[in-house]
């Protein structure tokens, strides 16, 4: 499912709940979808066992090093909060160790956009840095969680400027205090397109970024 729409990039999750998108995606996490658990919070005995699977996930998260597994119960909190209808209710159906904000963090988390749950599986974004994307709303989320992969952000400096985005600081001036610039990014070229690149730049009275940029924006439209 694409990530873009008419008007920009949606910011929440698209699919249904529960539905294992990312998680049963072979190319991202090496299992099939048959493998990958669906929970239908419109279904009894599914959402029995997502609520085992919370109370287990509750109990399991620290140190966890299993992005998959950290999204299925992140899949299960969002999968419980639907079926029962408030995270007080689905915190006391799963038990132990839940609480209402431990489901209210992981159900953000599944309802992140798909192209930051991607990154998440296939572990370039820790999912304990994901729970604090998810506290900041609209495309100041894909602006954090690009500062994760090209700023190399630490799950702590992600929790600071999560906090300085929900004060009302600008997510640039927040991520700007971390030393991350948002929009900066070092790729690498083959070398017959290096040169060509900076021919055009050069013919055309332009710098390398605004040529790439430019051919990048017709592209992704």
């Amino acid at each position: 499912m694409s990530d873009r729409g008419d008007g920009g990039p949606p910011t929440d999750r698209e699919s249904p709940v529960g539905e294992p998108v990312v998680r049963g995606d072979e190319a991202v996490t090496g299992q099939s979808a048959e493998q990958a658990k669906a929970f239908d919070p419109e279904d009894a005995d599914s959402l029995a066992e997502a609520a085992e699977t919370a109370h287990q996930f509750a109990e399991n998260t620290a140190g966890g090093t299993d992005n998959v597994y950290m999204l299925r119960g992140a899949a299960a909190c969002a999968a419980l909060v639907r079926g029962v209808g408030s995270y007080k209710e689905a915190a006391e159906r799963a038990g132990g160790e839940v609480t209402v904000a431990f489901v209210r963090k992981w159900a953000r988390v599944h309802d992140l956009p798909q192209s930051i749950r991607r990154y998440v599986a296939m572990g370039h974004i820790a999912p304990t840095a994901a729970k604090h994307i998810a506290r900041v709303d609209g495309e100041d989320r894909f602006s954090l969680a690009w500062a994760v992969l090209d700023g190399d952000l630490t799950v702590r400096e992600v929790r600071s400027v999560a906090s300085a985005v929900n004060r009302g600081e600008r997510v640039a001036d927040a991520l700007a205090e971390q030393g991350v610039s948002p929009g900066e990014l070092s790729i690498t070229l083959p070398e017959d397109t290096y040169r060509e690149l900076r021919r055009a730049a050069a013919l055309e009275g332009k710098s390398p970024d605004a040529v790439v940029a430019e051919a990048l924006d017709e592209w992704l439209s």
